[in-house]
């Protein structure tokens, strides 16, 4: 049984949540301060947490940051706040989804089941449980049972989203994807995401990844169209 954590503090909707939740066979916890939803993150050790943004006790960003500083579960925000600034900034503090209430119950366990699947996906593992460059360089490798990269010897912490992506790069090293197609890949056709959001992603990557964030050379941008990833330095610096 997969568990959910709801971080909300108005009593109707997180017991709505959970009813709904529940219903769908999912172990669910509530809390309604952030200090109670944080202790139960590290003790519950939930699939998923869902996080409202607006908290008695502190910020649901800061919570959502202190939540992904220490795990790497999916975080889906809940928020009344509708602006496109409010919803990258949650993807810059570590969030993997983000909606905006009032909500549709179904679209929302439908997300979690999504989010939660796509947590649980890992390619089959190799006798070291990590996962190498093609080019063999080993530069970046994945860390399949902790979903931790290992970049140049050190493990380094990635939310789902990043993870994902970075999955795709080394699976097909060189190989061009359009915005699009990594939307696609870390979340599928029913949950909010933007040109902008993967964006967002490349470049907390790049933070993770490069030596030089502002003159990448792992992760390049393919202008008017992508990314794409590689370990060939040889290659003509065409893009960044």
């Amino acid at each position: 049984m997969y568990k959910v954590l709801v971080i909300e503090d108005d009593v109707m909707m997180s017991d709505m949540l959970s009813m709904y939740l529940s219903e769908e066979g999912y172990e669910v916890r509530q809390a309604e301060l952030a200090e109670e939803g944080l202790r139960l993150a590290q003790e519950f050790n939930p699939d998923v947490v869902l996080l409202d943004l607006i908290l008695p006790d502190r910020d649901g960003m800061e919570v959502c940051a202190l939540i992904r500083d220490k795990s790497n579960v999916p975080i889906m925000i809940l928020s009344m706040k509708s602006e496109v600034s409010e919803r990258v900034q949650a993807l810059k503090v570590g969030a993997d989804d983000y909606m905006c209430k009032p909500f549709s119950m179904h679209e929302m366990t439908a997300r979690v089941e999504a989010l939660i699947r796509r947590s649980q996906l890992t390619a089959p593992e190799t006798d070291s449980g990590k996962e190498a460059e093609e080019d063999g360089k080993n530069l970046i490798q994945l860390d399949l049972e902790r979903r931790l990269l290992l970049v140049r010897g050190k493990l380094v912490e990635t939310t789902f989203s990043e993870y994902e992506i970075m999955k795709l790069f080394l699976a097909y090293p060189g190989k061009v994807f359009s915005r699009e197609e990594l939307i696609n890949a870390i979340r599928g056709f029913d949950s909010f995401v933007t040109d902008r959001a993967i964006d967002v992603h490349i470049v907390n990557l790049r933070k993770k990844i490069e030596h030089n964030p502002k003159e990448p050379r792992l992760i390049r941008t393919v202008w008017g169209f992508g990314y794409k990833y590689t370990a060939d330095y040889s290659e003509s610096n065409d893009s960044q």
